[in-house]
């Protein structure tokens, strides 16, 4: 049996149901409110809960083969990187090792204990502990999600009719598409734990205005995106930090994003899983289309 944790998120969801067409015997971790109709569309088993109350991580993880940590703390508030991150994962972590089940954590290229951005800090955490703990391991690392970043895209739009991007917006980065990453965390999962560290990102480099531009010509809208300085993020990072954490979170990230080498090879993964989806931008915007006509 597989466990699942954050198994109703973006790349969660997106596992679940290829695990579950497999046959596999699936247990999935949420605390969300819609998780109850989306593990029953999949025909996979819930346990209601939070990863950072060890007694329901323990309960969670009781009898599982595998557990598969697809959460991420990035909202602020008690859903910070250190409470979801490094705690949530070390729960998860610890549980596996006493019930004697390997594990697959998901974490985030550059990931590293000297990072501007906590979350890339608390992964690197996650990951240094899992390697000392004992347990059966693989990590995955990803690069930016295409479907959370066109998500954010369309919801600034949905005003002025014009996406916001934060920064510039001419630093490529390797979207990948979450449907890659869980093709590619499903193949893991179906083999023994290898005690390594693999990266995927996505097809194509991509600057956050030619996204923008493309949201833009998918939904028939003119004009261009509005951008938010370099120097308004830094004031945020720096003036939000005590009383909203979550935007200073959001701030420093998006100057990461807009200043930082965010490419990344294809190859390698592609070379070690042959067969891997190559998500494309247009293959998400056509299929967020079709998803709503």
């Amino acid at each position: 049996m597989i466990l699942v944790a954050g198994g109703t998120g973006t790349l969660g969801s997106r596992l679940v149901s290829r695990l579950v067409a497999r046959g596999v015997r699936v247990r999935v971790l949420a605390r969300n409110h819609a998780a109850k109709s989306a593990t029953r569309e999949a025909t996979a088993e819930l346990v209601a809960g939070d990863v950072r109350d060890r007694a329901t991580v323990v309960r969670a993880v009781d009898d599982a083969d595998m557990v598969v940590s697809a959460i991420h703390g990035f909202d602020g508030g008690r859903n910070a990187p250190a409470h979801v991150d490094r705690d949530g994962n070390g729960n998860l972590i610890d549980a596996a090792a006493s019930a004697g089940a390997a594990m697959v954590l998901v974490s985030i290229v550059g990931a590293s204990p000297d990072s501007a951005l906590d979350l890339f800090r608390m992964k690197h955490g996650a990951e240094q502990r899992l390697r000392k703990s004992g347990v059966p391991w693989t990590v995955v690392r990803a690069t930016a999600y295409l479907e959370t970043w066109v998500g954010l895209l369309e919801l600034t739009a949905a005003r002025s009719s014009r996406p916001v991007v934060f920064g510039r917006g001419d630093n490529p980065i390797s979207f990948v598409s979450a449907d890659d990453v869980a093709a590619l965390v499903e193949r893991v999962v179906m083999e023994p734990p290898a005690a390594e560290v693999l990266e995927i990102g996505g097809p194509e480099d991509l600057s956050m205005n030619q996204v923008a531009a493309a949201v833009q010509r998918a939904a028939g809208r003119p004009g261009a995106p509005r951008h938010v300085p370099r120097p308004m993020l830094q004031a945020m990072a720096l003036a939000m930090r005590g009383a909203r954490p979550d935007l200073a979170r959001r701030a420093r990230a998006a100057l990461l994003m807009d200043t930082d080498d965010m490419t990344l090879d294809p190859a390698p993964i592609r070379a070690r899983y042959p067969g891997l989806p190559a998500t494309t931008l247009a293959n998400v915007l056509a299929a967020r289309t079709n998803a709503t006509a």
